[in-house]
């Protein structure tokens, strides 16, 4: 239903909470939509309506899934912080701190110190995932904001409707399905649909219209026999038919290769009855009126999913010998479908058999990853949650029959380490269903899986090729660097001293004045121990260190120089406002009209730290901060100049990139076909196979910066059989 009215939405949010909660008081409700409607007064959104009604759509939708008072209050002021002279020291005042909090938790950062705003979308999501875990519903929230935002989002231009659809699809319908908000999901993935693949959408859609006559003959015809049947057994139960959602379908027919005609189950009929027994009971006579299909029988009743959804699922062969999917649920496991975690406030309240434990459970995958992520890393932790929080899952036992999920891919060493960090520390072999298997094999659903430890046992560093979970990499990870650490240090001395005499350079010279610590505060690194070891381990490269500890020295070296005294160089850097804009994708701090090219020899990409060299008659030359053909050494390092990357520019860079994998059969269809999913352009590509049987593949492909070749990476190391995917430079690596 829409509004154009505030007041007629207003009437209608708090008839709807009343209708969920009778004893419910509306004041806080009243109170939060007169400060929102005053402080966005004169704000109109980009359809001109006045902006109060999106709070109170956003509001409504979650009204409509039964939420609490509180959340309501909070969802209308979602966008006060951000976007009005309101403070949350305002909010905390007159609403409380658990509005503010929740409020906190769905405003955006909004620092002036971003390099992009993707940074900023990607840290803001952090932000809101760390809030989400101590209160679910700061993305209860944000999800209802999500889906107005996706149904009037006609109103922006098609390159904004293209890259809000994309986040959508990648971020917020998978975190909907994961907090088993299936209501909301379905909405965004269609919406999502229809703007970034419309010729696809509407050619589905035109395709459904025509077969939507038969298919809903055959569904009621299955509807009227299995009514008369049950209604014959005294069973209380609700039947409906339920067309399946259009980016579903759309899905299934890429997934099998198959056009519409040879998907039948386009349609479900539920049933909803009032007792777990009597589900088994309309199963068994479901059964007994129609054969069933082999293999397409689930129960989520007795192995209910992660995100706590609970249904049994068959498929029958129908009246005219059509498959018909039938779905059986109780009307709790109804309401947890459609609304997940939101249904937590609907049954808290004198329900005594959910246990708050229960609600806990669904919330153990987001701490377990916020436990062992690196949280301050935004753009990995987001890359964990799409590839591990988000992805399809592998449901495995112990021996004892208790029920672990894992990410697909999952090996037995991910198994071990959720089991518990020392037993994967301790991970010396593995059994799967009694037999012996290597540790890089990959689970499959239903298998019953055993670790065997050692107390000599300790992890590998080729284990970090192999894991399929990030939770068991940053587990891996962290071992080493507690173990080693001091080692590590040594080593990363040593290393930074050894390239600085190499390059001709005094080490006292250059790491005194305290300038380690302040490059370890530049790269977010921590203290200068911390820095040093990283170097060790290889967290960071020798020669980005040293050259921010080179810069450094020379800034502070020459900052007392009158401007005239200063070089060419030293000139070009001092001239802010001559910042030159090039079709490179590369922002020159200087004279503007310089010639840029990217240096070949390291192929950099957005996201690498940067370098410019002045070359004699070709212009200003970019290298990759580490790449060793930048000289560093007398006079060559007065050739350098600061640039930086153009995040505004929508160019393609090419990168080279390593794949080493066993040569078996439909490898390399199978590092195709992930490319190809992702869009990924193949510019060049050749492969050599060694007396080994291991295949080493230099591929040249288009991409936009780097992290995304860093999402690439991951994905392909999760194939089977491939031992190691990096970037390639011509030997360096």
């Amino acid at each position: 239903m829409t509004f154009t009215e505030p007041g007629e939405a207003f009437g209608h949010l708090v008839k709807t909470i009343k209708e969920y909660w009778p004893q419910a008081d509306c004041e806080s409700v009243r109170k939060a939509y007169e400060l929102a409607g005053e402080a966005h007064k004169d704000q109109k959104r980009v359809s001109g309506d006045p902006y109060i009604l999106h709070p109170l759509a956003v509001a409504q939708i979650l009204a409509d899934m039964g939420i609490d008072t509180t959340t309501v209050t909070a969802s209308l002021l979602h966008d006060v912080v951000e976007d009005t002279d309101y403070t949350l020291e305002d909010i905390e005042e007159i609403f409380g701190k658990e509005v503010a909090f929740l409020v906190d938790g769905v405003t955006k950062l909004n620092r002036l110190d971003y390099r992009t705003k993707e940074d900023q979308q990607v840290d803001s999501m952090r932000k809101m995932f760390l809030a989400m875990a101590k209160d679910v519903r700061v993305v209860v929230i944000k999800l209802a904001d999500r889906l107005h935002n996706m149904r009037t989002l006609k109103y922006m231009n098609g390159e904004k409707q293209k890259r809000i659809s994309r986040e959508t699809l990648e971020i917020f319908a998978p975190l909907a399905h994961r907090l088993g908000i299936f209501n909301i999901k379905w909405e965004l993935e269609d919406l999502s649909f229809r703007y970034m693949e419309p010729d696809k959408y509407y050619d589905l859609v035109d395709q459904m219209k025509e077969k939507r006559k038969v298919r809903e003959e055959i569904v009621n015809e299955a509807i009227d026999v299995l009514k008369k049947t049950l209604s014959e057994t005294g069973i209380s139960f609700e039947i409906n038919g339920r067309p399946k959602h259009f980016y579903s379908i759309y899905k299934k027919m890429k997934k099998d290769n198959r056009d519409l005609s040879q998907v039948y189950d386009l349609y479900a009929i539920r049933v909803i009855v009032d007792t777990v027994q009597d589900c088994y009971g309309v199963l068994g006579i479901v059964h007994s009126l129609w054969k069933p299909l082999p293999y397409r029988f689930k129960d989520y009743i007795a192995m209910p999913k992660s995100n706590n959804y609970q249904s049994l699922h068959t498929t029958v062969i129908g009246t005219r010998g059509q498959p018909v999917e039938i779905q059986i649920r109780t009307w709790e496991m109804h309401h947890i479908a459609e609304y997940g975690v939101a249904a937590h406030w609907r049954y808290k309240e004198g329900n005594a058999n959910a246990p708050k434990s229960s609600f806990d459970e669904k919330m153990g995958w987001l701490r377990n990853l916020l436990e062992w992520q690196d949280t301050s890393n935004p753009q990995e932790f987001v890359n964990a949650l799409k590839l591990d929080a988000f992805s399809d899952e592998v449901f495995v036992f112990t021996p004892r029959g208790d029920v672990i999920d894992l990410p697909q891919g999952a090996i037995p060493i991910d198994f071990a380490y959720r089991i518990h960090t020392d037993v994967g520390h301790r991970c010396v072999g593995a059994k799967v269903n009694s037999k012996i298997v290597p540790l890089d094999y990959e689970l499959k659903n239903g298998d019953i899986v055993e670790i065997i430890t050692s107390k000599t046992g300790k992890p590998s560093l080729d284990w970090l090729k192999i894991v399929g979970s990030s939770e068991s990499r940053s587990k891996i990870r962290s071992w080493f660097k507690k173990e080693n650490r001091s080692e590590n240090i040594e080593k990363g001395l040593e290393a930074l001293e050894r390239e600085c005499k190499r390059l001709g350079h005094d080490w006292k010279e250059v790491s005194r004045s305290g300038r380690i610590a302040k490059v370890a505060k530049q790269m977010n690194a921590g203290s200068e121990d911390d820095l040093l070891a990283a170097v060790g381990y290889g967290g960071f490269a020798v020669n980005t260190v040293l050259i921010k500890l080179l810069e450094l020295q020379r800034h502070q070296e020459h900052k007392d120089e009158p401007a005239n005294e200063l070089k060419f160089v030293e000139k070009l850097r001092a001239r802010k406002s001559g910042t030159s804009r090039n079709n490179s994708g590369i922002l020159v701090k200087g004279e503007p009209g310089i010639l840029v090219r990217l240096a070949k020899c390291c192929s950099p990409v957005p996201g690498d730290p940067i370098v410019g060299f002045i070359t004699r008659g070709r212009g200003v030359s970019v290298h990759r901060a580490d790449c060793p053909n930048i000289k560093l050494d007398g006079e060559d390092m007065e050739r350098l100049i600061d640039v930086e990357w153009d995040y505004v520019s929508n160019d393609a860079f090419e990168v080279n990139m390593e794949i080493v994998a066993y040569d078996r059969t439909g490898i390399m269809a199978e590092i195709m076909a992930v490319l190809a999913e992702m869009k990924i352009s193949i510019l060049s590509v050749n492969a050599k196979v060694n007396e080994n049987k291991n295949v080493t593949i230099h591929m040249g492909i288009s991409i936009k910066d780097l992290a995304q070749f860093e999402f690439i990476a991951t994905k392909l190391r999760r194939l089977k059989d491939v031992y190691k995917v990096q970037r390639y430079t011509g030997g360096q690596t």
